[in-house]
């Protein structure tokens, strides 16, 4: 069995007996990259003094001294998380020269557990996109065939375990940009309850709805991971005060008695029927494990994308005017300060970052903040109140990740409105700001892969990651690795 096949637990015990030294995960994470990330471009950055700190970890493992929950675990870290004296771009041109001078707290919390940063992965600029297309840098490809797209933002994060490069990644996610890439390329993405994991350190896209969480190949994995990164963080206001679970422990397998709602409106007009098949047969599955299906409503979810797009981009609109040629990145001399303002965040900023910083100026402005900005915070409010009503019947929510399995790159990149669209499925969970994962559940005909969501209560991820690994230890969707073919198909 290779290196990358095996669990975060399993390599942890390999490690304890000996069986190969920290520097064979580095040096096969390294040899992974060399060999096909010329083609994936999940990598914006990667690591090459990483092999020193894994002296100092195998020191340490000879001695039989304590070591971190992922101890010399190789690890990518999305481009949007600040890594000390590793260059944090958003794969933006406005922020290609930035050298943090601190770290993250979830950056802390991987180097306390003795994870290795290998790198940095390429997003959509500043989180904004759903097929990692809008980077500056580079275009990221799916692994499962190379000219489609990995799903966005976190489609380096995705790509990176997908293709075996890294043994977990850390990604963002906002509307669904850790969930709907995971649904695209075969892998596991947790999005925690909101204020669950700390952001300090995330670069803020919307801050109402970001959260960091864990791309790994397997549900077991993702609740290792999240162990870590989880937990109360005095540097961040909305950092939530609650006790974490074992999760860990939690992975029983057993959800006889366990309650699932299944949402008609998740299932309807616009979801590709074989998407809706694989559902339906995921379903089964869990059935068959002792699990009560029912129907629930999420009436208000047709409203959801609309929502997300106003609240969204008039948090980003606030955020990224920090972003001026003054404090961070690049800047482009003009004739006087405004000036220079005009040109840094001209040359700067892409243009879907343009194009919601506009969006979310006019929500805001005078004259249009009650009928667009005030009614979208009702409007959230609505889709909360429909997840509460909901979950008073059942544990948990299932549905599709995303409406379809990944598509062409180029094919959507001119039609904004479209590639919204892509994220109907996970855009009200970051609303109701409660956790979902995303697990593998098939292929599609056309040969790529298909996301199953499972949505719970909030601080519920326990209930979720083991309905997810009861799935999961029936199914074989997530031990089959991509063919790094060519070819669009239909």
């Amino acid at each position: 069995m290779a290196l990358f096949d095996k669990r975060l637990q399993e390599i942890q015990q390999d490690l304890h007996n000996g069986e190969y030294k920290v520097a064979d995960l580095v040096e096969e994470s390294l040899r992974r990259i060399e060999e096909v990330d010329g083609e994936i471009h999940a990598f914006l950055s990667v690591n090459r003094q990483v092999m020193a700190e894994t002296e100092r970890l195998q020191e340490r493992l000879d001695k039989k001294e304590e070591r971190g929950l992922l101890f010399g675990l190789p690890a990518g870290i999305k481009d949007n998380i600040v890594t000390k004296g590793f260059k944090t771009t958003c794969a933006s041109r406005l922020l290609e020269n930035y050298d943090p001078i601190y770290d993250a707290t979830v950056t802390v919390k991987l180097k306390q557990a003795d994870a290795l940063i290998l790198g940095k992965l390429n997003m959509d600029e500043f989180a904004m996109g759903s097929s990692t297309e809008n980077s500056a840098f580079q275009k990221t490809r799916n692994p499962w065939n190379l000219d489609y797209v990995p799903g966005g933002s976190s489609g380096g994060s995705a790509a990176a375990v997908a293709a075996g490069e890294v043994y977990f990644a850390l990604g963002s996610d906002t509307g669904g940009s850790i969930r709907q890439p995971a649904s695209f390329c075969g892998v596991v993405g947790l999005k925690p309850t909101y204020g669950l994991v700390s952001r300090f350190g995330l670069v803020a896209f919307a801050s109402s709805l970001d959260q960091i969480g864990p791309l790994t190949k397997n549900v077991e994995d993702a609740a290792y991971v999240l162990q870590v990164i989880a937990g109360h963080d005095p540097q961040d206001s909305t950092s939530a005060k609650v006790e974490i679970p074992d999760y860990l422990s939690a992975l029983t397998g057993e959800i006889r008695g366990l309650k699932v709602g299944l949402p008609k409106e998740y299932l309807g007009e616009g979801i590709d029927h074989e998407v809706r098949q694989r559902v339906y047969e995921a379903v089964k599955v869990l059935e068959g494990l002792g699990a009560e299906v029912m129907e629930v409503r999420l009436p208000h979810t047709e409203y959801a994308v609309a929502t997300y797009y106003i609240l969204a981009s008039s948090e980003a609109s606030s955020n990224l005017a920090r972003f001026d040629g003054v404090r961070y990145g690049v800047r482009v001399e003009g004739e006087n300060l405004i000036d220079m303002y005009k040109k840094t965040r001209s040359a700067g900023f892409g243009d879907e970052v343009k194009r919601r910083i506009m969006l979310g100026t006019y929500s805001l402005s005078s004259g249009y903040y009650d009928a667009y900005y005030l009614k979208a915070q009702k409007v959230r409010t609505l889709i909360k109140r429909d997840f509460e009503e909901a979950f008073q019947k059942v544990d948990v929510i299932v549905s599709p990740t995303a409406p379809t399995t990944a598509f062409p790159i180029g094919e959507k990149v001119d039609d904004p409105l479209t590639m919204y669209l892509n994220d109907i499925l996970t855009i009200p969970v970051n609303l109701a700001g409660i956790p979902a994962v995303s697990v593998p559940a098939g292929f599609h005909s056309n040969g790529l892969p298909v996301g199953l969501q499972i949505m719970g209560k909030p601080f519920a991820e326990a209930t979720i990651l083991n309905a997810a690994y009861a799935y999961e230890q029936h199914t074989d969707h997530h031990l089959k690795r991509p063919a790094f073919e060519r070819g669009v198909r239909s």
